[in-house]
């Protein structure tokens, strides 16, 4: 099968498509490089023994899309590329909205053209919004609190909405919670451009000297330590979800919503003890107040996922640190 991965320079697209390349999958990625670096490709090439045909071409772009739909014969889509930070999402709404809700649109339509009806959505546990309770289970109330959630939403609502409208579409909507972590071999990681928005990477750049301290965004949420609580999954049990989603597409029709996560959550406070414990480096921290749209703590069921698809994630916290402890020392300035 060739797959079609968008987005598939980035973070989590990259790890998923050394994955797909590993699981015997042909693979080609769509990718603006607005926030990745095809640096990430040559290195999944070279881990994986395998080629990836690369197209960049952005999905607001209509006729270049067009023209890769054209060209290759794609039995499904991985849809990863999207705008994702949740502050500049507040502030910039309707960059999100443009950007991660049209750009869906027209892979949507691209994908009716030329009769490509299986697709993985990328979607967030930001949908859920602020729990009531946790662990998260899929049949949550949906009300998420920032634009780059409901982006997410939307898109999940559209996919819903063309299958109900033809039933020979299979879909499946991945709502992951916080990917960390980097391959083990530290040849690909994440690398986001200017300041990170994320925990994981900012801690990186601050152990490796990149930073001078880390901001922790608010100490008085209702929690064991203050500090807001989120269920981080390693980065490499994420992309292998997406696998278990595809194969399941191939034997299952219709549409299935499923939950990846570990199914506990951990403080900010606690990453930084074990980021320090990984990386022998001591974290300098400052707390300042909350971010607008963030919630207090957030973790998975991920029972369904285990139950669907035979996933679980098998990578702990002291892992995930290690492995991006790996990837940031071995890569100080990320893919440059």
């Amino acid at each position: 099968m060739n797959i079609l991965v968008t987005g598939g320079a980035g973070y989590i697209g990259s790890h998923t498509c050394l994955e797909l390349l590993n699981a015997g999958y042909d693979v080609e990625v769509i990718d603006n490089l607005s926030n990745s670096r095809e640096e990430s490709m040559i290195r999944v090439r070279e881990l994986a023994g395998r080629n990836i045909v690369f197209h960049k071409v952005d999905l607001l772009d209509k006729i270049g899309l067009d023209k890769v739909f054209g060209s290759s014969q794609i039995d499904a889509v991985i849809h990863f590329a999207g705008l994702k930070a949740v502050s500049e999402s507040v502030e910039f709404p309707l960059l999100y909205y443009q950007n991660n809700v049209s750009g869906t649109l027209n892979l949507c339509e691209a994908m009716k053209k030329y009769n490509v009806k299986n697709i993985v959505f990328s979607s967030s546990a930001t949908v859920y919004g602020d729990p009531h309770t946790v662990p998260v289970t899929e049949e949550f109330p949906l009300n998420p609190t920032n634009p780059y959630g409901r982006t997410k939403l939307m898109i999940e609502n559209i996919l819903r909405d063309v299958y109900n409208a033809d039933n020979d579409w299979n879909i499946s909507l991945l709502r992951y919670f916080n990917p960390a972590g980097a391959h083990q071999s530290g040849r690909i990681g994440e690398d986001p451009g200017g300041v990170p928005s994320n925990l994981f990477p900012y801690i990186a750049r601050v152990a490796v000297g990149k930073l001078n301290v880390l901001s922790v965004f608010g100490n008085d949420y209702n929690t064991t330590d203050g500090t807001g609580v989120r269920d981080y999954i390693h980065v490499v049990d994420v992309a292998l979800g997406h696998v278990k989603a595809l194969e399941k597409l191939e034997r299952v029709s219709g549409v299935i919503v499923l939950n990846l996560g570990t199914g506990r959550g951990y403080s900010v406070l606690e990453i930084i003890s074990a980021f320090e414990k990984a990386s022998g480096r001591k974290i300098p921290y400052k707390i300042v107040g909350r971010r607008s749209g963030d919630v207090a703590s957030s973790y998975a069921d991920p029972s369904k996922a285990e139950r669907e698809l035979g996933w679980s994630a098998c990578r702990g916290l002291d892992e995930m640190c290690e492995d991006v402890w790996r990837w940031q020392a071995s890569n100080p300035n990320g893919y440059e």
